[in-house]
């Protein structure tokens, strides 16, 4: 299964040779998936947030959301009344994404409950997001659903993945929360508030973001940015973390090095990042919304910190960031750190 799954992700995000020769497509005619893959191996232990995955497919540019065959017809009187749907000068996208995420308490090793540390849950989820964009601002507007519990199979997961690679089973697992389906919606708007152009195809620029969720799953308002600086920079919205609105690695136009006409086009860049979140509701800490289960008191601000480093070729872009995050419950005994990898490639 761990090798047909690595296969697929090969054939998925790495183009053949013929395609590479192939005549090369604008951006605005091109799709663009991404793997996420996030996980906190980078601090030798297993526990909080441990582990996140998420495949995602953003659409070619639509003159209106009823372009793709996806959407459904039902959908339509939703998405004729976005507020960004008919602004003149904008792009317009679709994006589908699934993924799963895996939170534990910090001692893998009890099989008891631990009162006062997080409970243990895991998390499945599909979404489908509306975008629209053009060179200095995207509006995101996303629908995720999905079932957290022992039906998530992200324990089954977890465990799996553990006996594979040799590490220790996580004990616990039957104190997981219960059974639960969700519904999210969430809204984000990023701009780029600045970019600089310093010869020789060196530059940077600033993208700052504001937006919230509402949801029995999450709800919360956000607010970040990212700095970016290197070597002929992505033309798109930055590289984000596993979240609602953080299918923004598209390309916007021909100016992105991915779409460059040069025999090798190649870029890298350095990234810098904060996300500050007030949070009212988080039902991996706060506990199913209908029944009774674990649960302990959160945090209602918490802040990360990212800096990596991203490399473009052909219509690759590969990204990886060391991430830090404060204190999202009570009782936890320290900020966590975990790493966060991307493959996008636009075709």
């Amino acid at each position: 299964m761990e090798r047909a799954f690595l296969i697929f992700l090969f054939i998925l995000l790495f183009p053949s040779p013929d395609s590479l020769a192939s005549e090369k497509k604008r951006p605005e005619e091109s799709n663009t998936v991404t793997f996420y893959m996030e996980n906190d191996v980078i601090n030798n232990r297993d526990g909080q947030y441990t582990s996140g995955v998420k495949l995602s497919w953003v659409s070619k540019d639509l003159s209106n959301y009823r372009e793709n065959e996806g959407v459904p017809e039902w959908s339509y009187p939703v998405t004729d009344r976005l507020p960004f749907n008919k602004k003149p000068g904008y792009q317009r996208n679709i994006s589908f994404s699934i993924g799963q995420n895996i939170y534990t308490p910090d001692d893998t090793n009890r099989a008891d409950l631990i009162k006062d540390d997080r409970p243990y849950a895991g998390v499945s989820y599909m979404a489908i997001g509306f975008l629209s964009k053009n060179k200095k601002r995207m509006d995101t507007f996303e629908i995720d659903a999905g079932i957290l519990g022992p039906h998530s199979y992200a324990s089954k997961f977890h465990i799996f993945f553990h006996k594979r690679i040799g590490a220790k089973e996580a004990k616990g697992w039957d104190n997981q929360l219960k059974d639960e389906l969700f519904l999210n919606l969430s809204y984000e708007r990023k701009w780029r508030a600045f970019e600089s152009d310093l010869g020789s195809g060196f530059g940077y620029d600033l993208i700052p973001y504001a937006g919230f969720s509402a949801g029995n799953f999450l709800t919360a308002a956000a607010m970040g940015g990212q700095l970016r600086f290197g070597l002929n920079l992505p033309d798109d919205f930055g590289t984000l973390l596993i979240r609602p609105g953080s299918n923004t690695n598209a390309p916007v136009d021909d100016k992105d090095p991915r779409f460059s006409p040069a025999p090798n086009p190649f870029g890298v860049h350095m990234f810098l990042g904060v996300d500050a979140f007030a949070v009212a509701r988080d039902i991996v800490l706060d506990g199913n919304t209908f029944t009774e289960s674990h649960s302990v008191g959160k945090e209602t601000v918490v802040c990360r910190f990212i800096g990596g480093i991203g490399i473009l070729f052909h219509h690759l872009k590969i990204t990886y960031a060391n991430v830090r995050e404060t204190k999202k419950f009570k009782t936890q005994k320290e900020y966590q750190r975990y790493g966060s990898f991307t493959v996008s490639y636009s075709f």
